[in-house]
């Protein structure tokens, strides 16, 4: 059965695709043209990026856009407390997807080698307070609703909703879809906030109807993909495909 198609809300911006290629397609255009835009604009720009498998294809192929890529830097969204080198870390997904095939000007990992949990999220901060304005973060959604490392249900989620910087670390211990790896340092929305556009990457019906059910309430603790909606003066563009 067809879904029904998705209500009208000025808060995002619904993208359909008929299939996985497409979707791939128009999330590197979108990231290609907002990155274009800033450079035009600014001289230089920076970005944030999710892990994940799922949005590995369209990093590699906005990886290949005729961009200057030494006047772009890449940050993360969120980060498992492990090392960078480790096959299940965001760093090292951003690395093999992107960084190996663009020379960008500046990477910004969140686990930093010999420092504490605690002293990498200073790091980050201190960093993210000095740095330039995000053009853009790509996000991802969990069939939870939780976006970033945003996790319903996690002890630290409270604290990390009400922080005023633009990272926390937050133990997700409990939360099954954290697996292994509890420990967290996850973008606020405080640092959410700070970037002009959020593209939300979602695929399958069953995340479909878990951000119909976001737009419809307003309680982060239990949908912190909330967090995301409605901040900003652009609204979310929200790739969806099957």
């Amino acid at each position: 059965m067809k879904p029904a198609p998705m209500k009208r809300d000025s808060r995002i911006e619904w993208i359909e695709h008929r299939d996985p290629e497409s979707w791939v397609h128009g999330i590197a255009r979108d990231m290609e043209r907002m990155l274009a835009v800033e450079l035009a604009i600014r001289g230089r720009a920076r970005m944030l990026l999710s892990g994940g498998t799922t949005p590995a294809p369209a990093y590699a192929q906005v990886a290949v856009a005729p961009l200057d890529w030494s006047r772009i830097t890449v940050g993360l969204v969120d980060e498992r407390w492990l090392s960078p080198q480790d096959s299940a870390s965001n760093s090292r997904l951003i690395r093999e997807s992107l960084l190996d095939h663009a020379e960008v000007g500046r990477f910004e990992p969140l686990v930093r080698e010999g420092l504490t949990l605690a002293e990498s999220v200073h790091a980050a901060n201190v960093e993210a307070r000095h740095a330039d304005e995000a053009c853009v973060a790509v996000l991802g959604m969990g069939n939870d609703g939780h976006t970033a490392s945003l996790f319903p249900g996690s002890i630290d989620l409270d604290r990390v909703l009400a922080s005023d910087q633009p990272y926390a670390a937050l133990d997700a211990s409990g939360c099954a879809v954290a697996g292994d790896w509890p420990l967290r340092i996850t973008l606020t929305p405080a640092g959410l906030a700070r970037t002009r556009h959020r593209l939300l990457l979602l695929r399958g019906e069953t995340k479909r109807e878990v951000f119909l059910r976001a737009l419809d309430g307003d309680d982060v603790r239990e949908l912190p993909i909330r967090a995301a909606i409605g901040i900003g003066i652009e609204p979310m563009r929200v790739h969806w495909c099957a």
